[in-house]
C-alpha cells in the first residue's frame, strides 16, 4: 500500500512570533522553519505503517515556495521514500491546497492519506475535511490511533466524554491529533541519505488547478498581554471585587 502524506512549511514553534511594523503579516525574516508539528505525527504514522509491514511506499507532498525543499527533505531524512514539491511563491489557501492534493491522489493512487489537522501557523483545520470531500473518500478526523486491518482502517477519535472508532474503508484520508505518536529524530546517515531520495518537482499548471484566492488578510495582531494578577487580604475582599468590578456576583 502507498501513502501519501502532505507537509507544510511553517516557523519553529520553539520561536517567538513578531508581527510585521504595518500589521499585514507575520515577519519571516531570519526566522527558523520547520515541519508542522502535526505534520510531522503524520509522517511518524506513515513510517510506523511501513515499519510493520502494512505500507511499501512513503510518498510526501508540500506546496509552496523552492524552501520547502528543506522540510520534504526532513520528511525523507526521518523515513520518506520520495517526495512531490508543487511549486508556487504564494501561499495557497485550504481549497486550493485540497484541490492540488486531490490531483495528486488521481496521478498517484495511494491507499491512504494522511495529514496534519491543522497547521500552527493559519490553524484553518480545513484541508483534510476539503480533500475527503472533493475525492469523495471516507474520513477519520482528530486520530490518536490508527490501525489498518486488510482493505479496512481503524481510527480511533477523541471527542466529547469519551473515546470514538471508526472503520473506514480503503483509500482512506486520515488527520492526525497530537496524541497519535510522538515522533522521532533524524539521525545523521539519514540525512545524508534523504539528500540522493528523488523529490519530483511540480507546479499547479501540471495538474490543471488554477491557484484563486477567495480568503483575504485584513490585519495581523499580536495577542493582548495579560496583566498582572493581585492578592487580596481576605475573602471578603474577593467577594467585593467579584461583585462590584467583575460584576459576576
Amino acid at each position: 500500500m502507498k501513502i501519501i502524506v502532505s507537509v507544510k512549511r511553517v516557523i519553529d514553534y520553539n520561536v517567538k512570533v513578531r508581527v510585521q511594523s504595518d500589521n499585514s503579516d507575520v515577519d519571516l525574516s531570519n526566522m527558523k522553519m520547520a515541519l508542522n508539528p502535526f505534520c510531522e505525527i503524520a509522517v511518524e504514522e506513515a513510517i510506523r505503517l511501513k515499519e510493520a509491514g502494512i505500507a511499501s511506499e512513503i510518498v510526501v507532498v508540500s506546496i509552496g515556495p523552492n524552501a520547502v525543499q528543506e522540510q520534504l527533505r526532513t520528511a525523507m531524512a526521518l523515513g520518506a521514500d520520495r517526495a512531490i514539491h508543487i511549486e508556487t511563491e504564494s501561499q495557497p489557501e485550504p481549497l486550493n491546497v485540497a484541490k492540488l492534493l486531490a490531483k495528486v491522489m488521481e496521478a498517484e493512487e495511494p491507499g491512504l492519506v494522511i495529514l496534519g489537522k491543522q497547521s500552527i501557523d493559519s490553524d484553518n483545520n480545513q484541508v483534510g475535511q476539503m480533500l475527503a470531500a472533493l475525492t469523495r473518500r471516507p474520513q477519520g478526523t482528530f486520530a490518536s490511533k490508527v490501525t489498518v486491518e486488510g482493505d479496512k482502517a481503524l481510527v480511533t477519535r477523541e471527542v466529547d466524554g469519551g473515546l470514538r472508532t471508526l472503520s473506514l474503508t480503503l483509500p482512506a484520508i486520515v488527520t492526525t491529533d497530537l496524541r497519535l505518536n510522538e515522533p522521532r529524530y533524524a539521525k545523521l546517515p539519514d540525512i545524508m541519505k534523504a539528500k540522493r531520495k528523488p523529490l519530483e518537482l511540480k507546479t499547479p499548471a501540471d495538474f490543471g488547478v488554477e491557484l484563486k484566492q477567495h480568503i483575504s488578510q485584513l490585519k495581523v495582531e499580536t495577542p493582548a498581554q495579560r496583566q498582572a494578577g493581585i492578592k487580596l487580604d481576605s475573602v471578603d475582599a474577593l467577594i467585593g471585587k467579584l461583585k462590584n468590578e467583575a460584576k459576576v456576583i
